[in-house]
C-alpha cells in the first residue's frame, strides 16, 4: 500500500468534493471510533487505533489515517478487517477501508496528544525522531500478567516484575530477568510493557530487542544522526531491552547503551533488561556493562516443574475453551518439558486436530497426533545412555540402576535417571520400570515425582540434574 498525506489519489476522476465524507459517512466512523475501545480492548486501542484519523471518503472507499509506517502495516494485518465489518453494518455503501500515512505533524488531535504524551513541553521531535518513535516492537496481546502462570520456578522473576509496575519510584535499576529459552522471559516482558502502558499512559515506554537497538544505533552513525538516536533514547521513562545477548562482541553498540544506560539511572529512569544468562554469565559483554547490569535485583527463571507445566496448561485449556481429559493435560506436564512454548504448541496442535477430525481428545490420540514430538528426543537418547550418564556422574556403578539397592547413595541417582527417561523418551511408566530392573510403574512416578520436588526446592541438585539433562540433549 503506497504511502499517502492525504486523498491525492484518483484525483483527475472527482472533484474535490467527492472526496468530502457525506453525514452518513461521518456518522458510521464516529459511532465505529467510540466503539474500538470495548472491540479490541483498552491496550490494543491506546496502542494502535486512537491515532485513527477520517481523511476522505471515494469510490465506496472510507480512508483513515495514521502517522507511521509501520502503525499502518499493524492495523492493516491485523484490524482492518474487523473494523471494515463494523463500518460496513453502520453504513452499506462503505465497501473498503484505506489505511494511509499522515504525518502527525498534519494533524492537530495527533500533535496535541503526543504534546500531552511527552509533558506538554512544547517540543516539536524532527522527522528522524519520529521515525524512531516506530521502534517500539508490538507488544503480543496475549502476554499479559494475568495469563502469566507463577510456579516456584519463575516466581521471584513475576514479582520482581509487578514491583516495578506497581511502585510509584524505581524500587531497583535494573531489573534484570534471566532464563532459558522459551521460559517466559518474553512473556513477562510484555506484561510488564502493557502493564506500564494501561496504569501509567503519560510514560514513555521503549520495549525492542537488543538487535533492534543495534541496528538503529548502526543506522544512525551511517546516517550522520547519532545526537538524535542519543536524544531519543535518553529521553525515554522506561527502556526495556530483550535478549541483551546478542550484543555480545558488539563493541561500539556496548559503549552507547553503557551510556544511554548511566544516563537513564542519573535520571531515575527504569531499565528492564533479559537475557539467557546472569549477567556474570554473559560472554562477549564489556566488564563496565556487565557489573552494571547486576546493579539492581537479577531474577531468574529455571526450568519449568511438572506442577508448574500442569497448571500452564490448566490455563491454556480453560483460554482455548476446549475439553481436554486431565490425564493428557498430566501427560504432556511429563513429556513436553524442554520449553513452555513448544508445550502449548503441543496443547494446540492436539485441540485443533480434533476440532478438524470432529473427534475428543483422548490420551491415545494425544500421542497418535504428536508422534514425531514425543519421539524426537527418543531417537537420540535411549534409557541406557540415560542410566549411564548418571551412574558417571554420581559416581555409582551402572549395575546399580538395576540392582535392589536402597541406600541413599544409590537411590537418589536411579531416581533422577527415571525422571530424565521420562522426559527424554517417549517410553512408558512400566516400560521404564522394567529398564529399571523389573520394577513397579508407581515406583517410576513416586521417582519422578520425588525428583521434581527436590529440583523446586534445592538449587545445587536442581543445578546437577541440569548439567545431566545438557550432557545428553547437548
Amino acid at each position: 500500500m503506497s504511502e499517502l498525506s492525504g486523498p491525492s489519489k484518483n484525483v483527475a476522476s472527482f472533484s474535490t468534493e467527492s472526496f468530502v465524507p457525506s453525514k452518513e459517512v461521518l456518522a458510521a466512523w464516529q459511532s465505529v471510533y467510540k466503539d474500538l475501545r470495548n472491540e479490541f480492548g483498552e491496550a490494543v486501542y491506546r496502542s494502535w487505533l486512537k491515532p485513527l484519523t477520517l481523511q476522505a471518503f471515494y469510490h465506496n472507499t472510507l480512508e483513515v489515517s495514521v502517522p507511521t509506517r509501520f502503525m499502518r502495516d499493524w492495523i492493516q494485518t491485523h484490524y482492518s478487517k474487523r473494523i471494515l465489518e463494523m463500518l460496513s453494518g453502520n453504513y452499506d455503501d462503505i465497501k473498503r477501508l484505506e489505511v494511509v500515512v499522515v504525518q502527525a505533524a498534519q494533524t492537530t488531535e495527533l500533535v496535541e496528544e503526543d504534546k500531552k504524551l511527552k509533558g506538554n513541553d512544547n517540543k516539536t521531535l524532527s522527522p528522524a525522531m519520529e521515525e524512531l518513535n516506530e521502534l517500539s516492537s508490538p507488544l503480543d496481546a496475549r502476554y499479559t500478567f494475568d495469563s502469566f502462570v507463577v510456579g516456584k520456578s519463575n516466581a521471584l522473576a513475576a514479582a520482581a516484575a509487578r514491583r516495578v509496575i506497581e511502585s510509584a519510584s524505581v524500587p531497583f535499576n535494573p531489573l534484570f530477568i534471566y532464563g532459558g529459552v522459551g521460559l517466559g522471559k518474553t512473556h513477562l516482558m510484555h506484561a510488564m510493557a502493557w502493564s506500564l502502558k494501561e496504569n501509567h499512559p503519560g510514560k514513555r515506554v521503549m520495549y525492542l530487542s537488543a538487535e533492534k537497538f543495534m541496528y538503529q544505533f548502526v543506522r544512525a552513525i551511517r546516517g550522520n544522526d547519532t545526537m538524535t538516536f542519543k536524544e531519543f533514547f535518553r529521553s525515554v521513562d522506561v527502556l526495556m531491552i530483550d535478549d541483551i545477548q546478542f550484543i555480545a562482541g558488539k563493541e561500539s553498540t556496548q559503549e552507547e547503551f553503557f551510556h544511554t544506560f548511566n544516563a537513564l539511572v542519573d535520571q531515575n529512569k527504569q531499565i528492564i533488561i533479559s537475557a539467557d544468562k546472569a549477567p556474570s554469565d554473559l560472554t562477549g559483554i564489556d566488564e563496565r556493562l556487565r557489573s552494571r547490569l547486576a546493579w539492581g535485583l537479577v531474577a531468574d527463571i529455571q526450568p519449568s516443574t511438572y506442577e508448574l507445566r500442569l497448571g500452564i496448561l490448566e490455563a491454556k485449556r480453560k483460554q482455548l475453551n476446549a475439553v481436554v481429559p486431565q490425564s493428557v493435560l498430566e501427560f504432556l506436564a511429563l513429556k513436553v518439558t524442554s520449553n513452555i512454548r513448544e508445550l502449548e504448541g503441543a496443547l494446540n496442535r492436539i485441540v485443533a486436530h480434533a476440532d478438524v477430525a470432529k473427534q475428543a481428545i483422548t490420551l491415545e490420540s494425544t500421542q497418535d497426533v504428536l508422534q514425531d514430538l514425543l519421539r524426537s528426543h527418543d531417537r537420540r537418547i535411549t534409557i541406557d545412555e540415560i542410566q549411564r550418564k548418571v551412574a558417571e556422574h554420581y559416581n555409582i556403578r551402572l549395575a546399580d540402576m538395576h540392582s535392589a539397592r536402597r541406600s541413599r547413595n544409590v537411590a537418589r541417582p536411579r531416581q533422577v535417571a527415571m525422571f530424565l527417561a521420562k522426559q527424554l523418551t517417549a517410553r512408558s511408566l512400566p516400560e521404564i520400570g522394567r529398564k529399571f530392573g523389573g520394577r513397579d510403574h508407581t515406583t517410576v512416578m513416586h521417582a519422578v515425582r520425588k525428583v521434581e520436588e527436590l529440583v523446586g526446592e534445592d538449587v545445587s541438585f536442581a543445578q546437577d540434574v541440569e548439567v545431566i539433562k545438557r550432557a545428553l540433549t547437548g
